[in-house]
């Protein structure tokens, strides 16, 4: 994950968003749902780019990017057919640490991202353990034989209640594996993102 200077509490007040998928933070938000620091209660106005950069910063931490990094998958989008915008969530859904974690492997976006790192997951019977790993319609996502009594694992799984919320992916819970079955359309990804204001703070 990208290094923070801030408390994460901070951070997620600080965007209105639960941007790490921690039960927490949802109750933070509850309690205080308003920008930390002594104004944090009073209605300022935000000009456009603080706007946009708000946007960037939030899908940039709910994906767990350094900034380098972040701008590189947004040139890569800019360079594919269609909408920019749609491009760089498509592939930021369709990276590995991230599979893995809506496949309920994993309890949150970077401990799924440690565990890809520790080599925890095999892509198609091949052992992967790079996190931004992309992953293509067909696909399969198992856990390691070796890895299947893993507590963070097993307790992730049983946190998932009937069948997976994910409509373009599927999983077997028994056999600790799941599919990507197509790349994802823009209804079917979290609809508080605003992905447009991302492309016009990079188009200033």
């Amino acid at each position: 994950m990208a290094k923070l200077n801030i408390p994460k509490g901070k951070l997620v007040r600080k965007l209105g968003v639960n941007i790490f998928g921690n039960p927490k933070f949802d109750r933070l938000l509850s309690k205080k749902g308003y920008r930390p620091g002594q104004h944090g209660q009073t209605g300022k106005r935000f000009s456009t780019y603080s706007t946009q950069l708000k946007e960037k910063q939030k899908i940039k931490f709910t994906y767990g990017m350094l900034e380098k990094q972040f701008r590189t998958y947004f040139k890569k989008a800019s360079q594919m057919k269609g909408e920019t915008g749609l491009n760089l969530l498509v592939l930021l859904e369709s990276r590995l640490d991230n599979i893995v974690y809506k496949l309920g492997f994993a309890p949150t976006r970077s401990s799924a991202r440690q565990l890809v790192s520790h080599a925890h997951f095999m892509v198609n019977g091949v052992k992967v353990n790079i996190a931004s790993y992309r992953l293509k319609p067909g696909d399969v996502v198992q856990v390691r034989e070796k890895s299947k009594k893993l507590d963070i694992i097993l307790n992730a799984i049983k946190m998932v209640k009937g069948d997976l919320n994910v409509s373009w992916l599927s999983v077997d819970k028994a056999k600790m594996e799941g599919t990507f079955v197509n790349y994802p359309e823009r209804d079917e990804i979290d609809l508080t993102m605003n992905e447009q204001l991302v492309v016009e703070y990079y188009s200033r």
